[in-house]
């Protein structure tokens, strides 16, 4: 007789497939994406016979990562991904890698053939562990029912300590049938603030530095985000009570708000003018849950020449391993934030302590060059301008912006300004494109009282496309709006600048009617090409109660500026043509 999965008890027989069901609610997974096959049929069974989770059906594997990364990203929570063998499973690699890259908390419950067949190459077998090692905190494979409870609660667990990213648990059929005995994870033990001395010296070393310097900027990262809305608290109370001024990642926009007043705009390759030169003149960067990544450094022994620098993260293999510094601090961002906050305070510190003035007026004539600026046109639309106009339009409603990859993603992050975390979903670390639709799409399961908008490209959006079924299928409304050039823009970008403008495979690429695509899948959907029509034409995306796709027709060939050239530092950017 079936075992109700339905009730939850510390001990208790269940088959492998019930155990997953319920280690995933009793951790709060309450939602899963997925693409059933032979291999995971017992626990998509499972599935079928308890109402605690909820699945989504999506049209590829990839699309079902990239979608519970989504709702991972702005809500904090885990992700889930339910696939099947072989081909099911090897779909996932590069959602895998996405996460990965960007900390993502995520669990991949992939099925396996039977314990019998591994090893002999027998239908939709792979080694799925093997593949996936390198780009997860964990894999394994589960070999004895016994075993499972116990696997299953350390990976839900360990998706989301530390640095959160991806597990996957590959579980043969044989034993989702299988029946053993399922123990509730242990109690876990409550862990306080940071106490030990090593810490506490770091914190104190940090201050000091802090105390001395004369030109000093927060260099801040996604690690923010994922330490919770109380580290952006933290963060902004400690730029308040310095007066330092800050910049970010791509990935860590939203933990300072856009619209304070020591916000310098986002660094980095395409980032503010202000705030590459800021970074490049600074005598110290507090560097909090961001990792010197190659896109923000520019080349390293050109960056930050003159600065001492403190590093907060909570990966202590972070520390040192791209750029020297002199004071690092290995914990979570909340912890060391508040920890640096009530020692500045202790200290008697405040905003006057130092006269920071001069270095702000430095930083005041950067941004005298508007480096965001760009010549609009009366024929054509601009896709800075059509950014900016979309910014307007949402800037007061409850709304999340996810991007694919590319120009439009860097126009995105130049144009709309975001007030809170976790109201930019993007592929960072990997780059993915396609990551935008079906990103948005979980990101409205897990939001679906409010507006998520997906900015893609035409070269992005074809690559996952297939996702308009299931956002019709589960009646979300998500916008899309589509910054079409024609062009793999980015592509076409570089070869201009450093292939002396042999355009090879990057422009003229073959694309369907975007508004009959959407009409065929279900959507509404209409064309844009002149600047005179914008504003109507985004009020009319944001209204439509239905999922609903703009085709913004923008100008062929407008690069993407700012620019730190490739093999420069933060000194040296070129800036587009701007009013």
């Amino acid at each position: 007789m079936r075992k109700d999965t339905e009730a939850t008890t510390e001990s208790q027989v269940m088959t492998g497939a019930e155990m997953v069901m319920t280690a995933l609610a009793e951790h709060g997974v309450r939602h899963v994406f997925g693409y059933p096959g032979g291999a995971v049929l017992p626990l998509y069974d499972a599935l079928a016979k308890q109402s605690r989770v909820y699945h989504t059906l999506v049209s590829h594997e990839q699309g079902a990562v990239h979608a519970a990364e989504g709702y991972a990203r702005s809500t904090g929570k885990i992700g889930c991904v339910f696939v099947t063998s072989g081909p099911g499973a090897t779909n996932t690699v590069t959602g895998l890698m996405d996460a990965y890259a960007d900390s993502i908390p995520l669990i991949v419950v992939s099925g396996q053939v039977p314990s019998s067949l591994i090893g002999t190459d027998a239908f939709q077998e792979c080694d799925i562990v093997g593949i996936t090692r390198p780009c997860t905190k964990h894999s394994e494979q589960v070999t004895a029912i016994a075993d499972l409870p116990r696997i299953l609660h350390r990976a839900l667990s360990l998706a989301q300590s530390g640095r959160p990213g991806p597990v996957l648990i590959d579980i043969p059929k044989d034993i989702q049938n299988a029946q053993g005995l399922y123990r509730s994870a242990p109690t876990a033990s409550v862990t306080g603030d940071k106490s030990d001395d090593a810490f506490a010296e770091a914190i104190e070393q940090a201050v000091a530095l802090m105390r001395t310097a004369e030109r000093p900027v927060f260099y801040t990262g996604g690690g923010v985000i994922n330490a919770g809305d109380c580290a952006s608290e933290l963060l902004r109370e400690l730029v308040q009570a310095t007066g330092f001024p800050v910049t970010s990642t791509l990935m860590g926009l939203g933990a300072y708000p856009a619209s304070g007043a020591s916000w310098l705009g986002m660094l980095g390759m395409h980032g503010a003018y202000e705030a590459n030169k800021a970074m490049h003149g600074a005598d110290l960067i507090i560097a909090v849950g961001a990792r010197f990544d190659d896109r923000v450094t520019g080349r390293v022994d050109m960056f930050a020449p003159q600065a001492k620098k403190i590093h907060i993260d909570i990966d202590p293999r972070s520390i040192n391993k791209i750029v020297r510094v002199d004071c690092g601090i290995a914990a979570d961002c909340a912890t060391a934030l508040a920890a640096i906050g009530k020692s500045w305070h202790a200290q008697g510190c405040t905003q006057s302590s130092k006269d920071l003035n001069p270095w702000w007026e430095r930083i005041e004539a950067w941004r005298c060059e508007r480096s965001f600026g760009f010549v609009n046109s009366d024929t054509v639309i601009k896709p800075q301008h059509a950014l900016q106009r979309l910014g307007h339009f949402i800037c007061a409603r409850d709304a999340y912006v996810v991007t694919d990859v590319g120009q439009h993603q860097m126009w995105t992050a130049q144009h709309i300004g975001f007030e809170q975390p976790r109201r930019l979903m993007t592929s960072g670390g990997l780059g993915t494109m396609g990551y935008g639709l079906p990103a948005a799409l979980g990101v409205q399961t897990a939001h679906p009282d409010s507006l998520v908008v997906c900015v893609s490209g035409d070269g992005s959006f074809q690559m996952n496309s297939q996702e308009m079924a299931t956002v019709r299928q589960e009646n979300l409304p998500v916008k899309v709006v589509l910054i079409n050039n024609n062009a793999l823009g980015m592509v076409r970008q570089w070869q201009g600048m450093y292939h002396e403008n042999r355009f090879s495979a990057s422009k003229g690429k073959g694309q369907p009617d975007f508004v009959k695509l959407a009409e065929a899948y279900g959507w509404a959907g209409f064309r844009c090409t002149s600047p005179h029509n914008l504003d109507a034409a985004l009020q009319a995306l944001i209204e439509t109660p239905e999922p609903c796709l703009l085709d913004c027709v923008v100008k062929a060939d407008e690069d993407c500026f700012p620019m730190i050239p490739v093999g420069f530092g933060h000194d040296t950017m070129t800036l587009g043509a701007r009013l």
